[in-house]
């Protein structure tokens, strides 16, 4: 009997120390939760209902309902579906809550199985206890999407793409990497979002399990070989959360989404900055979208124009779940925010935007109809200004989650995240392509006899009623996709040079084309060098081989019309003075007579010969080729004469040249009376400008 007793003793001191072991784990579960630390809350109310007796089964499955939840929160399939099975078998589920189950095993691949729960949930009606987490349209809009879902994704999968994907581990560590973006004028590098060991911060974070997310980045060598990942030595990554970045049209900023730890405050994230100085990028600060304080800011993408920038929050006045919003970009700084609306936002999560150079836009969204979880969706622009959508199917998709695009310039390849595959639900990157056939333009604007010009402009017009404007890369390129069948004319501008067009008509190919333009554009203050122009040895007759580089010269006045310029000859110091002199003026009139006999007015061109009055100042492009020279030597007879005799004969030859100079611009411009003869049209008001843009309707 007594040892009976003992035992009863035992049973009931274990059993309240279990209760009281429960609730402590409750209590800690829901303090995390309340901060947003999804992945700690899990593990304690996973331990709240270990700790839980089998025969207080309701108990147990609000308990299972609580860590479901939160793991499902986190991406990891497996636990949430085994609690969610717990919370459906003790009756704990509501009808929402076994719409996310069901949403879940689609996520799972289980479409049978999906299937048939979203059948089930057809014709319930969501709780009408305490506030609603969604309403009945947006819940019967969702089941209904994932009855299309569970029935098309199989057939998806078999029907596949012209897609191909393949993980990329040079990439991938053993957590993890998300969110790929590409870089550079030859896009070279990759940035992406990482939780791998050497991320910074001791501590695992609360939210996912593994170590805060720093920006890592791979550089590509000149054999086409990405290499190991590093991270960015400076001060962007912190020991808090940084990630899923984009950059500026110019790549001189870093848009980033970082989630500062507070260990009394909820979770929020939010979007922040950061300036590139030479290679180096700065501290990020957080950038303000809105006075809201308790919605979160993330995922941010720039249009491709840089008019715009483009996030993901959870702020009132969305459509439910996470929304894609925008906010235009002005020198003044940000003008309001608007959310996207339909057809790209549902009541389920849209998030992760990007784009295509061409303007396509893709996110990712588990609210339309899809293969499980996150699927990539493209957005085109109609002819109505309205976003149509579709699906790119597999295997671009896949039935887990499938997000975060960046694009090898105009062609349809590029990277991207998904962590399809993985047993613990972490994200890898994979590189995709579908060979479409593109056809581009790809131009280089750069001073003549020099540099690059990055400020220069191309501007496009096209039989098609095409008219844009482009920027160019720090390289002075750029890139424009064509229409087949289209004649295009391309000026290459720059303010302080004068402007170069070129003319293009594309036809139809069976394969990808690049179509190169060169734009060398000649300065309207400092001398410009006529390459090419050669004369009869000691005459100044024109040799057959000057012709391709007189006839530019002809091209260049007729495409800038409103100029006068001053045709100079230079020789070397060898011979008298007076000699030179007067080779040199008959040779700048030789030049100038062949440019009149095509057309160019004489009142347009002064010849002069200096002989060799004005030896030639070296640039730094001239002294990259002579290793002997440096930039601002002046090739003088003094100068020359201490050089080797092989060095020496090149340095004469450099001083033997043609040149122009602009006198003026304002050539033809006035008539007689001083007024001008085609005054430029008045800029339109901006309500005009977008009229008629036409802006996209949301």
């Amino acid at each position: 009997m007594n040892k009976s007793l003992f035992s009863l003793s035992c049973i009931a001191i274990v059993l309240m120390l279990c209760s009281c072991a429960a609730e402590n784990a409750m209590r800690k579960g829901e303090k995390f939760l309340s901060l947003g630390e999804y992945y700690d809350a899990a593990e304690q109310f996973k331990k709240a209902y270990s700790k839980t007796p089998p025969k207080e089964r309701e108990l147990r499955g609000q308990r299972a309902l609580k860590a479901a939840t939160c793991y499902a929160r986190v991406s990891s399939t497996m636990k949430a579906l085994a609690c969610y099975r717990n919370a459906v078998r003790f009756n704990q589920a509501k009808p929402e809550d076994r719409l996310t189950y069901a949403r879940i095993l689609l996520k799972n691949g289980e479409y049978k199985a999906a299937l048939k729960e979203f059948e089930e949930l057809k014709d319930s009606t969501v709780s009408e206890e305490g506030t609603k987490r969604i309403s009945q349209a947006d819940y019967d809009l969702l089941v209904r999407n994932g009855i299309t879902s569970a029935q098309s994704a199989p057939e998806w999968k078999k029907a596949g793409s012209a897609y191909t994907v393949k993980k990329m581990d040079v990439f991938n560590g053993r957590r993890a990497d998300y969110c790929p973006v590409l870089a550079g004028d030859q896009y070279d590098r990759l940035y992406f979002t990482s939780t791998r060991n050497e991320a910074q911060g001791d501590e695992l974070s609360g939210i996912t399990g593994a170590k805060p997310g720093d920006i890592f980045f791979s550089d590509k060598d000149e054999k086409g070989v990405w290499g190991r990942p590093q991270e960015i030595a400076s001060g962007l990554n912190t020991e808090f959360d940084e990630g899923a970045c984009c950059l500026s049209v110019d790549g001189g900023t870093m848009y980033l989404t970082q989630c500062p730890t507070d260990p009394q405050y909820p979770r929020y994230a939010t979007i922040a900055t950061a300036q590139r100085s030479d290679a180096a990028w700065g501290k990020a600060t957080e950038l303000k979208l809105t006075s809201d304080t308790l919605s979160s800011y993330a995922h941010p993408a720039i249009s491709p124009d840089g008019e715009w920038l483009y996030f993901v929050s959870d702020m009132p006045g969305g459509k439910g779940g996470l929304d894609i919003w925008r906010t235009r970009l002005t020198a003044s700084g940000m003008a309001g925010v608007e959310n996207l609306g339909e057809p790209v936002n549902t009541p389920g999560n849209e998030m992760f935007p990007t784009f295509r150079p061409n303007g396509d836009f893709y996110f990712s969204s588990d609210g339309h109809p899809g293969m499980g979880g996150l699927d990539v969706f493209i957005a085109v622009a109609g002819d109505d200004n309205k976003y149509h959508l579709s699906h790119p199917g597999y295997p671009l998709n896949s039935q887990g989650d499938d997000f975060g695009l960046t694009f090898e310039g105009n062609h349809n390849k590029g990277f991207f995240s998904s962590n399809r595959g993985d047993a613990r639900g972490w994200d890898h990157i994979y590189s995709f392509e579908n060979p479409e056939v593109v056809q581009t333009i790809r131009g280089w604007i750069y001073e003549q006899d020099g540099y690059e010009l990055t400020n220069g402009v191309a501007r496009i017009v096209g039989s098609d009623g095409t008219n844009q404007s482009l920027g160019v890369k720090s390289d002075g390129s750029f890139e424009f996709v064509t229409t087949p069948g289209v004649d295009y004319i391309v000026l290459g501008s720059c303010t302080g040079f004068l402007n170069h067009k070129e003319e293009l008509h594309v036809d139809s190919a069976k394969t990808s084309e690049v179509y190169d333009l060169q734009f060398p554009l000649a300065s309207i203050s400092a001398p410009v060098l006529v390459d090419n122009i050669f004369y009869v040895f000691n005459k100044a007759d024109l040799l057959p081989e000057s012709t391709v580089a007189l006839d530019s010269l002809v091209m260049m006045l007729n495409e800038n019309p409103n100029i006068t310029i001053e045709l100079s000859a230079h020789t070397d110091y060898r011979g008298s003075d007076e000699y030179n002199k007067a080779l040199s003026q008959k040779r700048a009139e030789t030049v100038v007579d062949y440019l009149i006999k095509k057309g160019i007015a004489a009142d347009r061109l002064t010849p002069v010969g200096y002989g060799e009055e004005q030896p030639k100042k070296i640039r730094k492009k001239v002294a990259e080729h002579y290793p002997w020279l440096k930039e601002g030597d002046i090739l003088t007879e003094e100068f020359i004469t201490k050089l080797k005799p092989d060095q020496q004969e090149t340095a004469n030859a450099l001083n033997r040249r043609t040149e122009f100079k602009v006198l003026r611009t304002t050539y033809d411009m006035f008539d007689e009376e001083g007024n001008m003869k085609n005054p430029p049209k008045p800029k339109p008001k901006k309500e005009e400008v977008e009229e008629e843009e036409g802006w996209f309707e949301f």
